[in-house]
This record gives structure tokens, C-alpha cells and sequence, in this order.
């Protein structure tokens, strides 16, 4: 089981539309709709809102506002008190919810949310990074500062040295099934939730706490969601609170969906940066020293900024050693949506800082990016001696094969004779300019909180020989579901179709961690595998006893388990186990060893492990107009053993060409007036399958084990391959940089749209 290209769990539903999410859900008796109030200012005060024209709307029951709330008016995921359910006096961005209006259908709810008279007083609103500068540099989180060597002294003794500057743009999530959630009350104040979220637990605590009630009264379940991508890690709590209150107020049924442009323009985004950074390197495109500063805009409260610019500064090496580095954040108040996780999670955003800087250098030094790539990477070249291998977070790279993931890439896509070809073609072509660039990818896995890095697991095994697994993670696409079912099937040696998949709830497994950070499967895996095991140990105990052999001759086969000379159907096996009264129910439990962060230090071993990958992409540019096409993408990709071939593809797939809109075609603009201009798909350019490389080829490293002990030497693949698709930013550059005989380096911003 564990290692086949299974089948995606539900992908026949998903294709014939029979796949049931909350919005499919069979509406329960006297089911209401909620709608979100939203201020029409970025930055002032309320100073009155007359709701008498929205409760007197057609349709409508009731209206909720900040005085409805029986807990607390808080659902900041920090705990900071920062992020009210609703604004009460201070308004900080366009959209901020105000109230919310429950009709008896969600057309009556939106219209009549659009009737409230609410007077402001004004302010000018902070906006981006260079005006919260400009405004005192305001932060909403304490910043970090990694630090390693003596930076100034490098710099100063380096023999060569430049400065610059680099701005990369945020991206909307864009996840297929907006926000979501479905309220049911129950008896006293128990309280059912069906949310589209990646952290059911922290929905549980987030309703509780604004209901005023204990976590155990609250009941969070989630079958699957339409796309995450992070914007559902803590974006989520708000519409799951607001359905919730107004389900407790008026002990009815509630439903909340906002509208893609109302989701756009409440919800946060991934944060846009502006690096600054000075370089110290030698005229054989050695870097010798790294001074960088990561500003980014966070927007009005903290949400999970802290943690996010910290991840920035944990990847500002990729895979590159810097001798002497100084890294510090900025998380940057602004009167903006308050940023949240996206797919990679600050991670892209450091590299491409990294890259920025091996570009600089090659352009400076003439000599080519992918040499210079090579020259600095962690370990070095042959000759140079040890301790090239410590972090700017001073963890020791112990796993490092990036050198040999580029040196078959190279060989495998025939990258140098493709270049030269490039070139040549170049020169007898005056508008169309083709580029070509590789660029590697190493991105730490665990959470850096490293409390979030356990997982449970419930394993239920009945007496027909079928199996229920439940756990943690959340299915969001991405394939989780059907991993861990691998891992279950294989444990018991029994066929998928005997494992059934069950929807995350917190009324079977409590206390549950967000699915991120790329750590689904590693921490549900070993979870779910651990409560197999229990299981296992208690039939081969009984097995051994029943038939009179030792417990070493009792193994677990494909259809069948071992007993000595015998072989006895598992499900035979199970229904003797349980006339003997033993226990076919377990829970299971795994947290990530090995891992410690120091944040005030800025010393640790933050990641259990590294995955690592390389991209090569191609491009055609048309000089007249900016337009580009992505003619061949070639990618490597570390998965260790893969669990999943078919699903791991996939999600190297789709994250490449997340990545590629990220840095292409995504951008987001505000007005003046801090208004959101880019909210719905008709300003908003996520990219279509016309915009995927013309040929795309796509490959697993093999033979490369975990060398850390996960779940069968598994491999993280849900982040990673989204920085991959940095090689396309830097093809693009290349072809920018032909104009000029590739003697100045382009310092091309993201995203690299055709006007940039």
C-alpha cells in the first residue's frame, strides 16, 4: 500500500460534483443565513452606526453586533487581544466587520447588510511598507534578529560589496470554496460546528471563548475544504464565531458565506516584502557576507506575523552557506488586511531574497548564476574544508544533497546545451528574447512553535475486519486522507477498501495542530501508525496465547496475518480476539523529536529535516509588450519514499504553478483609500491551464531515503515545490537581461507581470 500511486480518496466525487462540502450540506430545519457588515474606511473612528434600516429589511431576524457577544469580543490567533469579532470604536481596515445581519435567506442577509448608515471620522491609513516606515515603523509582533559571525567585520575585510533592494508583491489564496461555516445549536450549550478550516481545535477555542462556554461544549467537524492553502489556518474563526453567535442568540441553525469579493476583501493574504540587503563576496562569486533586512506588511493586527517573518529569516540562506550573516525582520503595521499563512508560509518570500542575492553576484562578477549557485552552496566544493555546513539559526545541515539534486537536473534536462542554444538564438532574434535559469529549493519542515508539532490519532477496528481511522489533519485536496489510510492499510495488512476515512472532528481527537506546514502526514502518519501498532500488539499477544506459538513467529501479511505455519484471515483473527475480550480500539500519538527554538537566542534546531528540490525553467519574452510564455519547466524533487507517487506529483504540479502566479501574474493593488481593487476574478489573474509550461516534466529523486526516522522515510511535499517556481522569476530575468548582454543585473521585482 504505502509507496503506490494510490487514487486521491475522493477524486471520482470531486470530478462528478457528488463530493459534499458544508455549502452541500441538506439544510437543517429552520436554518438561517448570516451576513458580515463591513466599514467602508481603512483607518477612523466609528463614531455611530444606526442598524434600524437593516433590522427593518424584508427577511430579516435578527442583527449582531460587538454588545451581543456573552465572551469576549477576540479572536486573535496570538492571543494579543488585537482582533476583535467586530470594531466597537477604532477602525483599522476597508472591510473590518461591524455587525453582522441574519435574515431567512443569505440574499436577504447580503442586501440588507448594505443599508447601514454608519458615520466615521477619517484618517489617513497606512498602506504599505515604505509609508508605515515613513510613519514610525509601527509592529505588530516583536521582530526576530538571526545573527552569525562578525557581519561588519566580514563586510568591511569582503573584496568586493554592493547594495540593493528588492520588493515581493502578497497573492490571495484563491481557494476554490470560500470561507464557510454551519452552526447547530444544541441542548444547554453544546454547540455543533461544521467549519472550513485547517485548525479545527483553534475553531473550538475560538468559539468557545466568544460564547463565553468551555471548550468541551463546542464540536468542530470538517470532511473536507475546497483549498486552503493557509488562508483557512486562522481566517476561518471569524465566520465560524459570527455563525456560532448567532445560532446561540437565537437557537436556530446559522450558515455564513461570504462572497468571493466579500472574502477577498475581509480575509488576509500572503505578505508582500520589501528586502534590503548588503552582500559582501569575492571575484570568484564567493559571498562572503549577508546583511539583510525583511520588512513585511502585516497589515492590522498580528495574526500569525510573527511566526511567518520568522520563517522569511529561517530561509534568507536557501541553500546557501554565508559565512558571516545578519538576518532581522520588520512586521510592519499597516491599515491593510491582517496577513496570514499562505503555502510556504514566509519561507518563499526568504528565498527569493536568496536567489536575489546569488544573481547580484553573478551579474557583478560576469560569471554564470548556476556556477555561482554551486560555488555557495552548504558543504562547498571538494578542497575547501569543514564547517560549512551551520545555519544562520546556527542548526547544522546534516542531510544536505543539493549539490546532487542540481548536478542531475542539469544532466537529465541537458540544461547547459540548452543554454548555449538560447543565446545563439538570441542574438539573430530583436523581440523575442528567451531565458532559462535552475534554481534549488531546501525548506526546513516542523513548526517552528514547536508545541504544534504532535498529532492523534482514534483507530477503531470492527469485527468484520473493517477499520475506522480518524485524526488531526484536515483534507484540503492535498491528499492527506488517503496517505495515512495507506499507512493504516499496510499496518494491518488489509486492502483500502477496508479503511474507511472519517472527517476530523474534535469530539474523537482532541487538542489537534493546524494542518501546515507541510506536516500532515508526517505527524498524522506516525500518529495513526502508533495506534495501529497497539492494536497489532494486543492481537499478536492474544494470537500467540491462542494458538501457542511466540509472538515472533505472529506477522502481519498482505491479505493474512502469519501464525507460525499458519495463516489466518484478519478478519478470522479479529472476531477470535474480540469473543476473547480484547480491546480493538486505539488511540495513537506522535510528537516530532529532536527539535528545540530558542527565539530570543535566535539559536535552535527548529527542523527535524530538509526537503529539497530544483527547478529549470524556459521562457520566451516579446520585448514590445512584456507578455511571456513558460515554454518547459523540468523538475527534481526530493520526497524521500514517497508515500503516494501520484498524489506527491500533484502537489509538486500545483504548487509549481501556485508559485508561478505568486511571482507571474498574481498581484494584489489598493487605492489611496486603502480600498482592495483587486477582489475577484476579474482583476485578480490566478493562472489558467493555458498559462502551465508548455512541456512540464516532473520527477522524484529515488533511491533518496529520509535519513530522519518519519513515517516510512517520507518526505514533507506540500510547501516545497512551490518555491521551485522561482526559476521561473529568474528565466524571466535572464531573458531581461539578454537586451543588455547580460552585463546588468535586471533586479526584477515579483511579480513579474508584463508591465514590470
Amino acid at each position: 500500500m504505502v509507496g503506490a500511486p494510490r487514487l486521491h480518496d475522493s477524486a471520482a466525487r470531486h470530478v462528478a460534483g457528488e463530493a459534499v462540502y458544508i455549502d452541500d450540506i441538506a439544510a437543517p430545519e429552520g436554518l438561517l443565513h448570516a451576513y458580515l457588515g463591513l466599514s467602508r474606511i481603512a483607518h477612523g473612528r466609528l463614531v455611530s452606526l444606526d442598524l434600524a434600516p437593516v433590522l427593518a429589511a424584508p427577511g430579516v431576524v435578527a442583527v449582531l453586533t460587538a454588545a451581543d457577544i456573552p465572551g469576549v469580543n477576540d479572536i486573535s490567533s496570538t492571543h494579543r487581544h488585537d482582533e476583535p469579532v467586530f470594531a466597537t470604536q477604532t477602525i483599522l481596515h476597508h472591510g473590518q466587520p461591524l455587525f453582522a445581519v441574519v435574515a431567512q435567506t443569505r440574499q436577504a442577509a447580503r442586501e440588507a447588510a448594505a443599508l447601514a448608515q454608519a458615520v466615521c471620522e477619517e484618517s489617513p491609513p497606512v498602506l504599505d511598507v515604505a509609508a508605515a516606515r515613513a510613519a514610525g515603523g509601527a509592529l505588530v509582533t516583536d521582530p526576530l534578529k538571526l545573527e552569525r559571525g562578525d557581519v561588519a567585520a566580514a563586510l568591511a575585510q569582503s573584496p568586493r560589496r554592493l547594495k540593493g533592494s528588492m520588493t515581493i508583491g502578497g497573492q490571495d489564496h484563491f481557494y476554490l470554496e470560500s470561507q464557510i461555516a454551519l452552526a447547530i445549536p444544541g441542548e444547554e450549550e453544546d454547540m455543533q460546528v461544521f467549519s472550513s478550516t485547517q485548525h479545527p481545535t483553534e475553531v473550538q477555542h475560538m468559539v468557545a471563548q466568544v460564547l463565553g462556554v468551555a471548550s468541551h461544549a463546542v464540536t468542530v467537524e470538517v470532511r473536507r475544504m475546497g483549498g486552503g492553502f493557509g488562508g483557512k489556518e486562522t481566517q476561518s474563526n471569524l465566520f465560524a464565531c459570527v455563525a456560532a453567535l448567532a445560532a446561540r442568540k437565537l437557537k436556530r441553525p446559522v450558515k455564513l458565506r461570504p462572497d468571493r469579493d466579500d472574502d477577498m476583501i475581509v480575509t488576509g493574504k500572503r505578505h508582500d516584502f520589501v528586502v534590503d540587503y548588503e552582500i559582501g563576496f569575492d571575484d570568484e562569486g564567493r559571498i562572503h557576507a549577508v546583511d539583510a533586512v525583511y520588512a513585511a506588511r502585516c497589515g492590522w493586527n498580528a495574526d500569525l506575523s510573527g511566526p511567518v517573518t520568522d520563517r522569511a529569516l529561517f530561509h534568507m540562506d536557501n541553500c546557501y552557506f554565508y559565512p558571516a550573516v545578519r538576518g532581522r525582520s520588520e512586521p510592519l503595521l499597516t491599515h491593510t488586511v491582517s496577513n496570514t499563512a499562505f503555502r510556504g508560509f514566509g519561507g518563499p518570500q526568504g528565498m527569493v531574497g536568496a536567489e536575489r542575492f546569488i544573481e547580484e553576484v553573478a551579474f557583478a562578477t560576469g560569471l554564470d548564476p548556476l556556477e555561482v549557485r554551486r560555488r555557495n552552496l552548504y558543504g562547498g566544493t571538494p578542497g575547501e574544508g569543514p564547517g560549512r555546513d551551520l545555519t544562520p539559526y546556527h542548526q547544522t545541515v546534516t542531510d544536505n544533497i543539493a549539490g546532487e539534486v542540481i548536478a542531475r537536473l542539469e544532466r537529465s534536462c541537458d540544461y547547459r546545451a540548452r543554454q548555449a542554444a538560447i543565446r545563439e538564438a538570441n542574438a539573430k532574434s530583436p523581440v523575442v528574447k528567451r531565458g532559462i535559469a535552475l534554481t534549488p529549493v531546501k525548506f526546513g519542515i516542523s513548526f517552528t512553535a514547536t508545541w504544534y508539532n504532535q498529532a492523534g490519532a482514534l483507530v477503531h477496528v470492527y469485527t468484520d475486519g473493517s477499520v475506522m481511522l480518524n485524526h488531526g489533519g484536515t483534507e484540503m485536496g492535498q491528499g492527506l486522507y488517503i496517505k495515512v489510510a495507506q499507512v493504516v492499510a499496510q499496518a494491518f495488512g488489509i486492502g483500502l477498501d477496508r479503511v474507511k476515512i472519517t472527517a476530523t472532528t474534535t469530539g474523537k481527537v482532541p487538542n489537534t495542530s493546524a494542518t501546515a506546514a507541510s506536516s500532515g502526514s508526517d505527524l498524522n502518519g506516525m500518529a495513526a501508525l502508533d495506534a495501529c501498532e497497539t492494536i497489532k500488539a494486543r492481537l499478536t499477544e492474544f494470537a500467540a496465547r491462542h494458538w501457542q506459538e511466540s509472538p515472533e513467529a505472529i506477522v502481519f501479511r498482505p491479505g493474512f496475518v502469519q501464525v507460525g505455519a499458519r495463516e489466518i484471515p484478519f478478519t478470522d483473527l479479529v472476531k477470535a480476539a474480540y469473543m476473547a475480550r480484547v480491546q480493538l480500539s486505539a488511540t495513537g500519538f506522535y510528537a516530532t523529536p529532536k527539535i528545540h527554538w530558542d527565539r530570543k537566542a535566535g539559536r535552535g534546531q527548529p527542523f527535524y529535516y530538509f526537503a529539497y528540490g530544483a527547478a529549470a525553467a524556459e521562457v520566451a519574452v516579446d520585448t514590445l509588450t512584456g507578455e511571456y510564455k513558460v515554454e518547459r519547466v523540468d523538475i527534481l524533487h526530493d520526497c524521500g519514499t514517497s508515500l503516494n507517487p501520484a498524489i506527491d506529483k500533484g502537489q509538486i504540479e500545483g504548487g509549481f504553478i501556485q508559485g508561478m502566479g505568486w511571482l507571474t501574474t498574481e498581484e494584489l493593488v489598493w487605492d489611496a483609500k486603502g480600498v482592495l481593487k483587486t477582489h475577484a476574478p476579474s482583476t485578480y489573474k490566478i493562472p489558467v491551464a493555458s498559462d502551465r509550461p508548455r512541456l512540464f516534466n516532473v520527477a522524484l529523486l529515488e533511491n533518496a531515503p529520509n535519513r530522519e526516522a518519519t513515517i516510512h522515510r517520507s518526505k514533507a511535499v506540500g510547501e516545497p515545490p512551490l518555491m521551485l517556481a522561482i526559476s521561473v522569476l529568474h528565466a524571466l530575468s535572464d531573458a531581461v537581461a539578454s537586451v543588455g548582454g547580460h552585463r546588468v543585473c535586471p533586479r526584477l521585482d515579483a511579480p513579474a507581470t508584463p508591465e514590470r
